[in-house]
């Protein structure tokens, strides 16, 4: 979890954001409104935001997931990157910090691009595609329970097209996967980016960006 790039001085990181970030007012407006919240480092930071939307545009993704939603941040930049018709849907296990995002939606005017689905994401994969729609996703971001990622990994697979991209965020956890897993979550972690990096139905790289993020394009 990380609201800022992990290697970045203060003075570097400041440049970043002065030369680089473009951010809607009602994007700059959540990532305030979600500061004092009690779990604000969960949300991720406006360049991560910011990268996040141009990969959705590279792809020229219509149709995305995002599982993990917390006040909504992530899914407010997909949404404005999306053309006229694209659809996210957004799956979280509660609405109490989503309803937090549902106004900056509405006034960016994108809020009916997003689908929330309040469930376990499993079961909300599961009936992705038993409405028959395995490939035919575009971009998918993953960033909930790191327990649950390799699970949401083979559901992203499945329902993402040939080209589709999926995002992972928190690889590095902290920095804790370069030592010995004290923890379940660090486990599940080091455990997945060692499959990612061996998983031959995927192009990846793992980045050192925010709190490590990989990007997989399904071959």
């Amino acid at each position: 979890m990380s609201l800022r790039t992990l290697l970045a001085d203060e003075a570097v990181y400041r440049y970043v954001l002065d030369h680089s970030l473009r951010e809607h007012p009602e994007q700059a407006a959540l990532r305030a409104a979600t500061r004092g919240h009690p779990r604000a480092g969960m949300q991720i930071s406006p360049e991560q935001g910011q990268f996040m939307a141009l990969l959705a545009k590279l792809v020229e993704a219509r149709r995305c997931i995002e599982i993990g939603v917390f006040t909504g941040y992530s899914a407010l930049g997909v949404a404005l990157a999306l053309p006229h018709g694209g659809r996210l849907v957004a799956c979280d296990i509660e609405d109490t910090n989503v309803n937090i995002g549902r106004p900056f939606w509405d006034r960016a005017g994108v809020a009916s691009k997003i689908d929330v689905r309040i469930a376990p994401a499993d079961r909300t994969l599961q009936s992705l595609l038993d409405a028959g729609e395995a490939g035919q996703y575009d971009f998918v971001f993953i960033d909930a329970d790191k327990t649950g990622y390799d699970t949401y990994y083979e559901y992203a697979l499945k329902l993402l097209r040939a080209g589709g991209i999926v995002v992972l965020d928190n690889t590095l956890w902290g920095g804790s996967v370069a030592r010995e897993a004290r923890d379940e979550d660090t486990r599940a972690i080091q455990a997945l980016n060692d499959k990612l990096h061996r998983d031959e139905r995927i192009d990846m790289v793992l980045l050192p960006f925010g709190d490590g993020v990989t990007l997989a394009r399904k071959r």
